[in-house]
């Protein structure tokens, strides 16, 4: 079992799943996750790694925090919590609403990124993503935005069925495991817990606002791999492709949108030889 352990970060105190040593590995989950979605990738990773997976900040066990859900608060998070474990360089996996802070923090600071893995995420406005986006964004993109608290309003007190929802799509329906799923539910269960995990959506505009700025002035130069299954597909390694220097791109098949879960043996098989610096077409 991982060590869990509470660190102050950017005027916030993460939840921090540790485990193995070696070379740092970041993992920054999505909705509605926590830290364990990670469960079977740190398992195998910590034989030869130091595998580091917080709660981000509001979510999970983090403490709660009234502001600070964009990209770029959420990527400064990350290099704060590297920082204050006293990590210098670090591989960085991002998946969902983990992804563009992955992305920012890799762009910002490639000293401290050594590799970047990004998957099943879009990056706020780039171009790349128009053919995902032909019918508008995912429903639940507007839903979770609604001002005065709409959602919080409607799900209170239907949590677990919301969350099932999303566990159910994001595996194909397979589900995921009992421990696992009820955490998730615990984590997202309470209107405040809602409303922290709905102030990321609400920062979305933010964010994708900091991703363009941020690739008018930078571009990508860590190595990077882009991941995507159903539904998001290529669209992310189309968007990562103009303003990257070195990506590897694979679309994983008959695979949901929670790969670490859904697919953790295929994901691997495609992390092990690519955090290594191998050739992963190798492999």
């Amino acid at each position: 079992m991982p060590e869990l352990r509470r660190v102050p970060v950017n005027g916030v105190e993460l939840n921090v799943a540790l485990a193995g040593s070696g070379p740092a590995v970041l993992l920054l989950h999505g909705f509605p996750h926590t830290w364990q979605v990670w469960t079977d990738v740190m398992a195998d990773l910590s034989g030869r790694y130091r595998v580091i997976a917080p709660d981000l900040r509001g979510f999970g066990a983090s403490s709660r925090a009234a502001s600070g859900y964009d990209a770029g608060t959420l990527a400064e998070d990350a290099a704060g919590l590297l920082a204050a474990l006293g990590v210098s360089s670090a591989a960085v996996v991002g998946i969902d609403a983990g992804a563009p802070p992955a992305f920012l923090v890799a762009l910002r600071r490639p000293r401290l990124v050594r590799r970047l893995v990004v998957m099943e995420s879009l990056l706020g406005r780039l171009p790349g993503a128009e053919d995902f986006l032909a019918d508008g964004p995912p429903w639940w993109f507007g839903f979770h935005s609604a001002a005065h608290g709409l959602a919080e309003t409607v799900l209170e007190g239907h949590e677990a069925d919301y969350v099932d929802w999303f566990l159910r799509a994001g595996t194909l329906g397979d589900g995921v495991r009992p421990t696992i799923r009820d955490a998730f539910v615990r984590a997202y269960t309470g209107r405040q817990a809602l409303s922290r995990a709905f102030s990321y959506y609400r920062a979305m505009p933010e964010s994708a606002a900091q991703i363009e700025q941020a690739v008018t002035t930078a571009r990508l130069t860590v190595p990077t791999m882009a991941l995507g299954a159903r539904p998001v597909g290529a669209a992310l390694e189309r968007q990562l492709r103009p303003v990257t220097d070195d990506l590897t791109g694979h679309v994983m098949e008959d695979c949901g949108h929670i790969i670490p879960l859904h697919r953790p043996r295929a994901l691997l098989t495609l992390l092990r030889p690519f955090l290594a610096g191998e050739d992963a077409a190798a492999a």
